[in-house]
């Protein structure tokens, strides 16, 4: 081999291998996967990641900072966002997964679960343990499963739920793919709309409450208090803000 072609080979190399070492440091992850609608329809949506460092030496993959899904309404031009972000240093409720997305006479329909023990735990520990959401005055708000479509209870998951390894990765994903994707699932709430409640839901997450101070305390240490006095005592010792503290909430009437 020439001097010249060798040079050109390792100059070629060291691109090559640039390349996939910034594939490899990338902090966002994207796809698009095909939406099998329950009338048949097909849509394509687009879901994008921002990612974080590795939670652990060991790990594989990248902590998500959040999550965005998008798609377009059927017959029409107008983009439907779906987003959340898995923050749990503050109160409001998030951190969510996507199961379903589908549209119900025009209308946007999201169903999700709560990723984790502080996200069941800030969407008030709901059973069956899934959030349902519907698309109205341009955003979408979260509804009870009395006002979900009846077409859609026990409908399957139609979206990849949570996210493929990043090594596994696809640019697209068909209805055939998301499918294959999903085969593994065999959580109830992770896969399948709900209709009733689970018998043991949240058994393996405790009830908690928010500190004040970005973390989640189990509200045990406070019912087990003999009093609402010696509860609102403690909450001080925890310098826990008294728009926080539950006290009043678990000695009301007592």
């Amino acid at each position: 081999m020439s001097n010249k072609l060798l040079r050109i080979f390792k100059a070629t190399g060291l691109i090559l291998t640039l390349g996939v070492s910034m594939s490899a440091c990338s902090k966002t992850m994207s796809w698009k996967e095909e939406v099998l609608l329950h009338d048949g329809q097909i849509i394509v949506a687009e879901r994008f990641y921002n990612l974080g460092g590795y939670p652990t030496l060991e790990s594989q993959e990248r902590e998500a900072l959040d999550v965005t899904e998008t798609f377009t309404l059927p017959g029409t031009n107008k983009k439907i966002t779906w987003k959340t972000d898995y923050n749990q240093s503050h109160p409001e409720p998030n951190s969510l997964n996507l199961i379903r997305l589908d549209v119900v006479k025009g209308v946007p329909y999201i169903a999700a679960y709560p990723a984790g023990c502080i996200a069941y735990n800030k969407w008030g520990r709901p059973n069956p343990p899934q959030v349902l959401f519907k698309y109205e005055g341009e955003q979408l708000k979260r509804i009870t499963l009395a006002e979900f479509p009846a077409e859609l209870i026990n409908a399957q998951a139609n979206v990849v739920v949570g996210s493929p390894a990043t090594k596994l990765l696809k640019p697209f994903y068909t209805v055939e793919g998301v499918n294959a994707e999903n085969h593994g699932i065999d959580t109830p709430e992770y896969k399948t709309i709900l209709r009733e409640p689970l018998v043991n839901a949240g058994a393996r997450c405790g009830e908690m409450v928010y500190d004040g101070k970005g973390g989640w305390i189990g509200i045990g240490w406070f019912r087990k208090q003999p009093s609402y006095e010696a509860c609102l005592k403690y909450c001080e010792r925890e310098k826990m803000p008294a728009q926080y503290c539950p006290c009043v909430t678990l000695f009301k009437g007592k």
